[in-house]
Parts: structure tokens; C-alpha cells; sequence
């Protein structure tokens, strides 16, 4: 099964979480096949993903995408195709092209690669971005019709722009001044005529203090060695992240006051002009806190009008309060804190306040303003509403938990089946028709349809698990997965750790995160073989799940929740265990809610005929050999032996019968107990002897190999793990060699 089938939308798990997750999200396999997609992707594609199941992934892209390069992976291909800018164009089946931001991730499942190629639409930010570029091309317009020079220095001092009315002030081309040290052409020199030391000029100050430097009893040079009289201001640039990157120069000649008012006019409505375009809310402050201007965006994000807001205490209308909805003294706010240490404050982990008293998460820079004199005269704050983005974080990486949980989920089970595929649960249907088997029967059918907890009581080989199999497959609970745990083959320090998961490092050698077998039957079927062998302390978390639905993974502090049914199995006697302190007694209450008993085979002897013939047919099938014919000789003797071993064993001695049979009849040569052919085994001996001797006989026969094609486990049709467990508690040890 390759990726692509595995993960299809009739998976109910994968189902699940693509109908429930809020991300456009495509799987697809190692051959760029399309196998399935999530609900949101469906909508941002205008189409159900069972239209473009098994279609390659080139389909949902733009025409002029390239096609993936021969042996190209679904993640090389996208991530060559974002390279650039973490884009692509995508396509709709009606052909409309559209941008997307994609990423793409692989996953192992099974033996199979899976890619999950997360899409965002980012339509909408491509309008912004036009918006933004324009806004960026109005800025220029700006510098452009500036009557003031502006330009530009980065953090060595060299020109970065010039605007146009600087260039004509200073007698330069701008172009000819980019990239060279401004100071050195412009600047050299004092009023006087004394040499300027580039390292006390304010202008290269606010590279090193990052405050505002405003000067106007200085002189500029220009190109033809004359000089005017300026007053410029040095402004900080600061980065992303708050360092110091440049600066901003503006100066004006002033031996031309008009043309300098005129400038400063032209100034303030650009200002007006940028305040009103702006996307995002800027509003100033002066020195006490109160509104001076504010911008229409920011009224519209606050649900003010412009007009309330001027002259009122910003931090009372709008920041009074922490997320947590405690006060917000304006003496600790960031905002303030322009007014007093002169610095630039950027935040974005607070809210601002709504006038209907709701509240948004902000991210904003608070500018100090200096007067003429270098003083503090208030602040510029811009701010933006990032809940879109604040919703798409949480959004994205409860997604990727989610998909965490599912990809480790899905990888347990998927572990599980393969196990369950490499075992034979031994008898593939109910063979007989005896009157104790048809009361079995009778019970599962009452049972099967309810949730109660089953208990299986019969002995070794009599099919507990297939009368497990028939409730489960009966029941409501028959589309998931019945899962098995044989408790007698668990080393007693790691039941836990099978039945609930563990987390990573929850104990020595846990080095990974395990889902356990009560989460993997979560919606379905557990089947507890051999109850009886569970510590006491696994006990009472068995009765928490029982009771409460729930349980703690070993390790985890979090406690989850599970819908499942329970069936459990036994040979023991629980009631003897519960007097000998063994074994809980409102454990044993609650699984025997509806207690079933198994018959032993010699209490059913008229369905030995129709399991021997289902045998005989099985065996010849098996080893390609003609179906021997069953004398009523041999049904006689068959139907006579006590079969303390029960079906398992009757399903060995047909299998030896058949190997051994050569010509037209069934011939038992000794298969039977103690290999005379006689129908009864010594009655005197306990049931745990016979079963002993039965599995040395099988072992010797095998020469002690337990495992693999031929060996005992095979033979005796049970799980390795399971036998070396029963030779162990049965004492068998292998003899030594002969000298």
C-alpha cells in the first residue's frame, strides 16, 4: 500500500483530521499522486479532493509552473519551486490562477514516503503588498516634491538616497553622491572655515547614542565650494530588531526663510497625506499623555471617532489594562517611556482597548518627538491589529501538534497491524455444531451488540480469542481495529508501558515517544488475553479505564480519554486468585459483567468430525498434497481422546497426520497422546503437565527451535513472545548436549 492509498479520506482517522483541521493541506506520495485533502482545501480549490485523487501535483499549479525534474521528490519540487520567495501561483480545475505561499513536509508511513503540502492563499497579501508598494511609491512622490533635503546614511556614514531638492541645494546630482561619505562633501567643514572631525559632527552621532540631533547654526558645502547656512535634523534608524542602522538627515537652507516655511508646509501635508493612506493606526502624544493626532485607521481600529480622541489621555481610553484584564499604570508603559528615556519602544505581546470594551492584540512602536531644543515634547505611536496573525500562529501550530499526534498515532497503529498480518489467529471460522458450542454462540450474539465487558473463561486452546473476534465483529465497533494483548507474554515491568503508552525518557531505554494499545483501540475493541497474569498494581489502572474511561500514559502529566470495549480471557480460576490476594476483586466484577465459558473440546466431541475434516481440507490445501480420505476408524479414535490440549491440539495431530499419510486415508501413526493411538491420557495428570508435555514433544520434534518457518511457535500456531513466556513458567529447559 503506498502512501497515497493508505492516507485516502476513507481512513476515518486521516478522515477526521482532514475534515476538522482549518489548514489547506494536499497529501500526496513519492510519484507527485494526489491521495488526498483537507476540507479547507477542497474550498480553496473549488473542487472535492476525490476529483484530483490519483492526479499529479502539477495539476493544482499555475500553467506556467515547470514540471518536476525526473526523480525530483514531491519536497524537492516545492521547495524549488519557493526557493525565491516561498511562493507559487496555483490553479483551480476551472483554470483561474491564483498565488499561494507553500511548504511542503515528508512523512514516513509504513514503508511508504507521504508528503503533506501545506497551501496558504495569500491573494489578499498581494493586494496589500500592492497597497504597500504603492504607499512606497506615494513616499517617493514625497521625497521627490520635498522642498527640504533629505537623504539617507547608513551605519558607515555613506549615502544611501538623496532626494531631488537636496541634490539642487548641494549643486550635486543625487546619483553622484550614493554610496559615497556624505560628511566629507557636504560637511567638512565649519562656519569659520576650521576642519569639522567627522566623529563630533551630530549628524554621525545618532549612529552611536540613537537619539535625534537638531542643529541649525551650521553650514553646508556645496559642489562648487560655496556654503549656505542649513538647519538639518539627524534621525536614527533602527532595525527589526532595535539596532542602530543609520540615520535620516533633513536640512533646509534658511537663508531663504519663505522657501523654508514653504518647504515646511509641503512637509506637514505630506505628513497629513501619509497619516490618511496608512494602513496602520499612528496617533502622537504630547508630553502628558494627551492625543495630539490620530490617524483614520487608528480611530477605525478603536472604534473611536477622530475628533473624541484629541486631548484625551490615550492610556486611559485605549491601554488601561494587561491582557489579564489587570490595571495598566501609564508610569510602567512602554509609550510613556518615550517621553522620559527618549528611546524608541517596540512591543507585541499587549491588547489595546475597543470603546465597546472589548480588546485586540497590538504590536507598536512608541518614537520619542524632540522640540528645537532637543527636548522631549511627546511621542508618534504606530500600531497594528495582529489577530489575524496571532490566530494563524496558534492555528498553524496546533496543526502541527495535531499532526504530531496523528502521524505517531497512525504510526503505532500501522506497527500494530503489520504485527497482527505476520500472526494466524488459528481457526479462521467457528467450526461445530454441538449443543455447548451453539449456547457459546448464542451468548456472543446476545452480548456482541452491547457495550458490556466480556470475560472469556476456558481452558489453553479452546479459541478464546476467535469467540473475542465474533463479539467484536458483531458489534457496532466492527470498523476499527480489535486490538490484542497477550498479558502472560509482557515482562511484568513493562505492562504498563504496553497497555497506556510513555512518553520520551519516561524510563530507562524510552527513548521515544510510544502510543500504548488502550489508545490504539480507542472507538474499537480491546482483547485481554490471560487477565489472570496482570501485576496488582496494573490492576487498579485497568479498573480507572474501566470506570472512568481514562488513564495517565507512564511518564505523561496528561490524562487521556478512551472509548473501548473490553473483552477478557482466562484459564485460571480468578476467583481462587482473588482469595489468594491475586487478583482484584472489583476488577473482577467489572470484566465479568457478562461472563462466558468456553467449552473444553472433550466437552464437545460431536464437533471433532467437522473440525477434522475442516483440518484435513486446510492441511492438504497447505502442502499441496490430494485431501486423504477420513476413516470412520480414525474419526472413532479422534472422538475418543480426551484432547486435553483441546482445538489446538486436534489442529496439531491432523497437521502431523497429514504430513505423515501417504496413499488415500488419514493415518495417525502415534499422533495422539503418548503416540500408542489410544483415545484417553492418564486422568491423574493435572492439565498444566499435559500442556507441558505437549510443548516438549513439539519442541524436541522441532529440535528446540522456536521461532521462524518450521519452528515450534508455528507449529503450536501461537505468537513466539507467547511460547518462550509458557516455557519459561512451565519449567522447560532445554537438555544439555551429550558429551
Amino acid at each position: 500500500m503506498d502512501a497515497a492509498d493508505a492516507l485516502k479520506t476513507d481512513d476515518p482517522v486521516a478522515e477526521t483530521f482532514l475534515s476538522l483541521t482549518t489548514e489547506a493541506l494536499v497529501l500526496t506520495d513519492a510519484d507527485h499522486a494526489i491521495g488526498a485533502m483537507s476540507r479547507r482545501a477542497e474550498e480553496l480549490f473549488g473542487c472535492q479532493g476525490a476529483e484530483l485523487t490519483g492526479a499529479p501535483l502539477s495539476s493544482l499549479l499555475g500553467a506556467g509552473v515547470p514540471p518536476p525534474a525526473a526523480g525530483e521528490s514531491p519536497h524537492e519540487y516545492v521547495m524549488r519551486l519557493v526557493a525565491e520567495d516561498g511562493e507559487v501561483m496555483a490553479r483551480r480545475p476551472s483554470g483561474e490562477e491564483f498565488p499561494v505561499e507553500a511548504r511542503c513536509a515528508e512523512a514516513e508511513h509504513g514503508d511508504a514516503s507521504l508528503y503533506v503540502l501545506l497551501l496558504r492563499d495569500i491573494s489578499e497579501r498581494r493586494v496589500a503588498e500592492t497597497a504597500l508598494l504603492r504607499a512606497l511609491e506615494a513616499r517617493d512622490r514625497i521625497l521627490e516634491s520635498a522642498g527640504e533635503g533629505i537623504y539617507g546614511l547608513d551605519a558607515n556614514g555613506l549615502t544611501t538616497f538623496v532626494n531631488p531638492a537636496g541634490g539642487r541645494m548641494l549643486g550635486w546630482d543625487p546619483r553622484d553622491l550614493l554610496g559615497k561619505p556624505q560628511h566629507e562633501l557636504i560637511h567638512h567643514t565649519r562656519p569659520d572655515g576650521s576642519h569639522y572631525d567627522a566623529e563630533t559632527c551630530p549628524v554621525y552621532a545618532a549612529f552611536s547614542d540613537g537619539e535625534v540631533h537638531h542643529v541649525d547654526d551650521e553650514v553646508f558645502w556645496r559642489r562648487d565650494g560655496s556654503s549656505f547656512p542649513v538647519e538639518y535634523v539627524s534621525t536614527p534608524i533602527r532595525g527589526p530588531d532595535g539596532e542602530l542602522s543609520g540615520a535620516v538627515v533633513t536640512f533646509r537652507d534658511i537663508t531663504e526663510r519663505r522657501q523654508a516655511e514653504v518647504a515646511v508646509a509641503a512637509a506637514q501635508r505630506s505628513r497629513s497625506l501619509i497619516l490618511e493612506s496608512a494602513a496602520e493606526g499612528i496617533y502622537g502624544l504630547d508630553v502628558h499623555g494627551r492625543t495630539t493626532f490620530v490617524n483614520p485607521a487608528a480611530a477605525e481600529m478603536l472604534g473611536w471617532e477622530t475628533e473624541d480622541l484629541l486631548g484625551e489621555p490615550m492610556h486611559d481610553v485605549s491601554h488601561h489594562s494587561h491582557p489579564d484584564g489587570s490595571s495598566y499604570d501609564h508610569l510602567t508603559c512602554p509609550i510613556y517611556a518615550a517621553f522620559s528615556d527618549g528611546r524608541v519602544h517596540h512591543v507585541e505581546d499587549e491588547v489595546f482597548w475597543r470603546k465597546d470594551g472589548s480588546s485586540f492584540p497590538v504590536e507598536y512602536s512608541s518614537t520619542p518627538i524632540h522640540g528645537e531644543s532637543g527636548e522631549l515634547m511627546g511621542a508618534v505611536v504606530t500600531f497594528s491589529d495582529i489577530t489575524k496573525r496571532k490566530e494563524a500562529e496558534d492555528s498553524l501550530r496546533g496543526a502541527l501538534a495535531e499532526l504530531g499526534e496523528l502521524k505517531d498515532r497512525l504510526a503505532a497503529e500501522n506497527e500494530y497491524l503489520k504485527e497482527e498480518l505476520d500472526l494466524e489467529h488459528g481457526f479462521e471460522e467457528i467450526i461445530g455444531s454441538s449443543r455447548p458450542l451453539k449456547g457459546v454462540l448464542r451468548k456472543v450474539e446476545q452480548v456482541a451488540a452491547t457495550p458490556a465487558s466480556v470475560l472469556l473463561i476456558g481452558e489453553t486452546g479452546t479459541g478464546k480469542e476467535l469467540f473475542a473476534r465474533a463479539i467484536h465483529r458483531l458489534s457496532d465497533r466492527a470498523d476499527r481495529p480489535m486490538v490484542k494483548v497477550n498479558c502472560a507474554a509482557l515482562p511484568s515491568n513493562l505492562v504498563e508501558s504496553e497497555l497506556f503508552g510513555h512518553e520520551r525518557g519516561a524510563f530507562t531505554g524510552a527513548v521515544a515517544r510510544r502510543v500504548g494499545r488502550f489508545a490504539l483501540a480507542h472507538g474499537g475493541t480491546i482483547f485481554l488475553d490471560e487477565i489472570g497474569d496482570v501485576p496488582m498494581d496494573v490492576q487498579a489502572k485497568l479498573l480507572r479505564v474501566l470506570q472512568e474511561g481514562e488513564f495517565d500514559p507512564v511518564g505523561g502529566t496528561k490524562t487521556q480519554t478512551v472509548d473501548v470495549r473490553v473483552i477478557a480471557a482466562t484459564n485460571r480460576n480468578l476467583l481462587d486468585a482473588i482469595a489468594a490476594g491475586e487478583f482484584r476483586a472489583d476488577l473482577y466484577y467489572r470484566l465479568s459483567v457478562f461472563p462466558i465459558e468456553v467449552p473444553p473440546l472433550r466437552e464437545r466431541t460431536g464437533d471433532v468430525v467437522a473440525l477434522t475434516r475442516f483440518f484435513v481440507e486446510r492441511y492438504s490445501r497447505t502442502l499441496g498434497r490430494e485431501t486423504p480420505r477420513v476413516t470412520g476408524q480414525v474419526l472413532e479414535a479422534l472422538q475418543r481422546y480426551r484432547w486435553p490440549g483441546n482445538v489446538r491440539e486436534l489442529q496439531n495431530v491432523i497437521e502431523r497426520a497429514v504430513i505423515v499419510s501417504r496413499g488415500g486415508s488419514l493415518r495417525l501413526e502415534g499422533a495422539l497422546y503418548g503416540s500408542s493411538g489410544r483415545g484417553d491420557a492418564p486422568k491423574s495428570e493435572a492439565l498444566e503437565e499435559v500442556e507441558r508435555a505437549h510443548i516438549l514433544r513439539v519442541l524436541e520434534s522441532t529440535r528446540w527451535q522456536v521461532a521462524g518457518a518450521g519452528g515450534a511457535a508455528e507449529r503450536l500456531r501461537m505468537n513466539p513472545s507467547t511460547l518462550r513466556s509458557r516455557i519459561a513458567k512451565l519449567g522447560i529447559e532445554r537438555p544439555a548436549p551429550k558429551s
